[in-house]
């Protein structure tokens, strides 16, 4: 191996070998997923050992033993047992460190012992996310590194020596199908992670199989034209869910992704619960607890709604796909009333987009979300992408948790043709009318409230009445909302809680693109062409097309000195 062909590139601890060619897919602007990826993982490894010593202390305190518990099986347990169904067991020549926490038995009695959690990189490349996972996670046991291409595993490969003896002893690369894999290694690994190039709906099934009980699965998807709307037959048939365009389109591809992974965890008796789940630069991604229980599977319905979105003034109202009926002790689980919606919407006038469903329940728990924050915060030196990552950490925290999809104050004033109110006006009105409002992540212009659309569409009212507009055909949507009065007077006083407290001390929420081309990058193989300059840049395009002519021009003349040796001779 020549030195000379590859350029090294490290980020965090990690060191990978890049050849010249774009022979495995490597993106850079995904640091921030990889940073944000390790510091969920460390809260996990924290969360899953508390959890852990909750459970033996549980029992110890049920069996009066303070060294012994009974081997007993529980739904909950964080990888204290594997189910007696699924036939797996510990092989004799097996790595202890590698096998995923089996607990030791003695005489007919197990004594809790957590080994440390097993990894899969489903979609591994050039291995520099396990390379990360296994130098910069303290706490962390064997990490697998799966690829279907013989070129990428031999790269993996070559940067596991290249990072020395750590990486060695924790990291393995294999060259394999992740959907067989994951099939055939059942309730195997506490962490799954699904970084695929374009959509990872195919990965989907088998990778719920493949997580333990109390397991993460960590999630992206950057077929975002796909989630967002843009082709809403395809994201139909991908996902199960009909996307709509409206601005909060990447929030709706969140909730779409999560609708998906629930729907293929209920096929297993499992279901999903969210701890953090977020858009950044072209993507979303998700991180999710997987757990068994057949009883508390019953209750996805009730975590799904349709979405009606007004063709004329953009009002969006949910539909809940199920609901429950308490009668003294039992629970009914029965549909959702319906229609929430006329035909016609009761503000405009217009008809009702339908899409969905999608998942209505909290996206983020906000407890996790506060305990990454802080681990971010005590260890800013360990993640090259601290400043995106705090800050958008910083802007979940403060989104409020129980409220699907948000508003745009520009569309409302757009629908309207009126000047817009600043957003602390805006949010004052909504907080002195008795409702929530916060920001979103994901659109440094959306606002989340709990007000309905009727109180929205008030405030916007009696704001234009004090910001007259100019006379608009009587048709228009915006015309007929202002021809009815206000139900509501709107306070436009400021409020105390118009400013986060983020906003209050001037944190930094939404940053720009650390470089020009932050973005998408082509598949690993493709032939570069000057048609992706608009992904990669002039720079880099022209240096690749210098170099594809060099090597034409050496082959060629290596073609010509070869035919006239054969004509001399």
């Amino acid at each position: 191996m020549d030195l000379n062909d590859y350029t090294i590139i490290k980020e965090g601890e990690a060191e990978i070998l890049m050849h010249a060619k774009n022979e495995v897919f490597f993106n850079k602007t995904q640091v921030n997923n990889r940073d944000m990826s390790i510091a969920v993982l460390r809260t996990f490894i924290s969360k899953r050992k508390q959890e852990h010593e909750a459970l033996l202390s549980k029992r110890n305190k049920k069996n009066g033993s303070s060294s012994d518990v009974e081997d007993k099986p529980n739904d909950c347990d964080i990888n204290i047992e594997k189910s007696n169904d699924q036939g797996l067991e510990e092989k004799p020549n097996e790595d202890p460190c590698t096998a995923s926490e089996e607990p030791v038995k003695i005489e007919g009695k197990v004594r809790g012992k957590l080994k440390p959690p097993r990894v899969l990189e489903a979609l591994s490349a050039s291995g520099l996310r396990a390379l990360r996972y296994a130098r910069e996670v303290e706490g962390i046991g064997q990490v697998v590194a799966l690829d279907n291409d013989k070129g990428a595993v031999e790269a993996c490969q070559r940067n596991i020596k290249f990072n020395g003896s750590v990486a060695c002893s924790k990291v393995e690369s294999h060259l394999a199908d992740a959907r067989v894999y994951m099939l055939t290694h059942p309730k195997e690994f506490d962490v799954v992670d699904l970084d695929p190039y374009g959509s990872p709906s195919v990965f989907l099934d088998s990778a719920v199989q493949s997580v333990v009980d109390g397991g993460m699965l960590m999630c992206t998807a950057t077929d975002m034209a796909v989630l967002c709307g843009g082709n809403g037959e395809v994201c139909y048939s991908k996902y199960g869910s009909y996307p709509l365009r409206g601005k909060y389109c990447h929030e709706m591809a969140l909730r779409i992704l999560l609708a998906c992974i629930e729907s293929h965890a209920n096929r297993y008796k499992r279901y999903i619960v969210p701890v953090l789940s977020v858009q950044m630069d072209f993507y979303v991604r998700v991180f999710v607890r997987v757990y068994t229980s057949a009883s508390a599977m019953k209750n996805t319905p009730l975590k799904l709604s349709y979405v009606y979105q007004c063709i004329g003034c953009d009002s969006f109202h949910l539909q809940p796909i199920g609901r429950t009926v308490s009668k003294n002790t039992s629970v009914r689980y029965l549909p959702g009333f319906a229609p929430v919606v006329p035909q016609e919407c009761s503000d405009c006038g217009k008809k009702f987009n339908m899409g969905g469903p999608i998942w209505s329940a909290p996206i983020h728990d906000q407890d996790w979300v506060t305990s990454i924050l802080a681990d971010v915060k005590s260890m800013k030196n360990c993640y090259p992408a601290y400043e995106r990552i705090s800050a958008v950490l910083t802007t979940i925290s403060e989104e409020l948790p129980d409220v699907p999809l948000f508003l745009s104050l520009h569309n409302l004033c757009a629908t309207l043709k009126c000047t817009s109110p600043s957003a602390v006006i805006f949010r004052s009105a909504v907080i002195n009318a008795g409702y929530q409002i916060s920001g979103t992540h994901v659109n440094p212009l959306g606002l989340k409230s709990d007000a309905p659309m009727d109180v929205i569409w008030d405030i916007m009212r009696c704001w234009v009445k004090n910001h007259p507009v100019k006379a608009q055909p009587a048709d228009q949507p915006g015309s007929v909302i202002l021809s009815k009065e206000p139900i509501l007077q709107a306070n436009f006083a400021r409020a105390v809680a118009s400013l986060s407290k983020a906003q209050a001390k001037k944190v930094a929420r939404f940053l720009p693109n650390p470089e020009r081309h932050w973005g998408p990058k082509l598949r690993a193989g493709r032939q570069i062409t000057s048609k992706h300059i608009s992904l990669l840049g002039e720079e880099a395009v022209n240096g690749c097309l210098n170099d594809q002519d060099s090597e034409r021009d050496a082959k060629r003349q290596k073609i010509e000195k070869s035919n006239d040796a054969v004509a001399e001779s």
